[in-house]
């Protein structure tokens, strides 16, 4: 007894060490491989399930659309391009009612609908009942965008910036499991390979649902009596970091779109380098971007993060545009040497662009104003293959430095915009 009560006394709290054993984080934890809290935890599953799914279907959707429904390959660009355009007009109301109704419950169905429509897509076979699923689809996508933002500040807790950069890193990781998965089922190239992939996808959103209805409801911060469903669309200064934003997004399509026809068609580098590229982006990003997101955590290194990253974007695309022209060895290394850096730069504008959407908007609009943003991102996805085709395919290398150059300006002012909306914001900062 004696000896039981001098390990107890010996202890700084009178607890003995099982007790201080489970107050310690997992090995996952300190290590970053898993987040803290359960919550979080929840919604990174319901991400990494949701974006898989997601990722399944933009790899095949072409094909299947193609293939299956037997829709002419110019219907099915059309159809998808409306489809998200359309999409774009949803963020910014859906935003509004996951403020003031609560984040969970409004995101949680836009996932259930985004699993509807997908589903009925095995069920059509003309061109506009086609159009009308996918519109429906990309609607509660963008929604669900906007909803979501409330939900990851409601758990993000103490340490947001991290969280949100674990986020981005697991839906990359997703995204590269359902290239895998995806690869397997264009192998076989049938019609009920192709039918399981969109299957699937309906799945994962009704999966996904599932998971965030284990969350604990979030409830809405209260808004003052002068808040009104429009504020974002007023705030002109936010407005600008959107549009600023929205120009420097365009470098997502850059690898994804770009790069492998200027491979093909002005280079002698080797054909497997564009699944290289996008395995070498995807692993830096799954593995740097919690810690490129390390001291991102106001809109005044936001804005530096962002003026780095137009830097970085230029120096990428120069040295992928000089690629044209040089023997096959150096073409491949020119290549990599560009998408690294591009990488570190698209690493950077993520840190930047997710701070300045959250740190900017008021804590009870935040819906509201992640609708806007993602306006803005959305609608450089809509408008950057035309952009890329026109500067960097059809013009060559004096199109990848013009752009370049619009990163580098785009960068450079944001952070001055910045300023400007930190003076002029509508509301009191409130607290996350």
């Amino acid at each position: 007894m004696q000896a039981l009560q001098g390990q107890k006394e010996n202890h700084p709290s009178g607890r003995d060490s099982a007790d201080d054993e489970k107050q310690k984080p997992s090995t996952l934890v300190r290590r970053g491989l898993i987040p803290e809290t359960r919550p979080q935890r929840i919604l990174a599953l319901a991400t990494f399930v949701n974006m898989m799914g997601s990722g399944v279907f933009m790899v095949s959707a072409a094909l299947f659309f193609t293939r299956v429904v037997g829709l002419p390959l110019g219907q099915v660009g059309l159809g998808l391009g409306v489809a998200a355009a359309v999409g774009l007009f949803a963020g910014v109301p859906v935003g509004h009612l996951a403020d003031r109704r609560g984040s969970r419950g409004v995101y949680l169905w836009m996932l259930v609908i985004q699993g509807v429509a997908m589903a009925a897509l095995v069920l059509v076979q003309s061109f506009w009942l086609v159009l009308v699923a996918l519109c429906v689809g990309e609607l509660a996508r963008s929604a669900g965008g906007a909803a979501r933002g409330p939900l990851v500040r409601g758990i993000g807790g103490a340490d947001l910036t991290r969280y949100r950069a674990y986020l981005r890193s697991v839906a990359n990781l997703a995204g590269s499991c359902a290239a895998v998965a995806a690869g397997f089922a264009v192998q076989y190239d049938t019609r009920p390979a192709y039918l399981a992939l969109v299957l699937g996808n309906a799945l994962s959103f009704v999966a996904s649902a599932a998971i965030v209805a284990a969350l604990p409801p979030i409830p809405p911060v209260p808004a003052p009596q002068t808040a009104n469903p429009w504020d974002a669309m007023k705030d002109r200064a936010y407005v600008a970091v959107t549009v600023l934003d929205g120009i420097m997004s365009i470098h997502h399509q850059v690898l994804l779109f770009a790069l492998p026809l200027w491979i093909i068609g002005h280079t002698d580098a080797p054909r497997w380098l564009i699944g290289g590229a996008a395995l070498v982006n995807t692993a830096l990003v799954v593995l740097l971007q919690v810690r490129a997101s390390r001291g991102v955590d106001d809109s005044v290194s936001a804005g530096k993060a962002m003026r780095r990253s137009g830097a970085a974007f230029f120096v990428g695309m120069a040295a992928m545009a000089a690629a044209a022209g040089l023997p096959s060895w150096l073409a491949l290394i020119g290549i990599v040497i560009g998408v690294i850096v591009h990488t570190v730069g698209e690493l950077w504008h993520t840190a930047g662009s997710l701070e300045l959407r959250f740190s900017l908007a008021p804590a009870h609009a935040q819906g509201q104003y992640m609708g806007l943003f993602g306006f803005g991102a959305g609608l450089a996805n809509v408008v950057a293959p035309t952009v890329l085709a026109l500067l960097c395919i059809a013009w060559g290398a004096p199109g990848w430095l013009l752009l370049g150059g619009v990163f580098v300006v785009a960068g450079l002012v944001t952070p001055h915009f910045v300023r400007w909306a930190e003076r002029t914001r509508p509301y009191a900062k409130q607290p996350a």
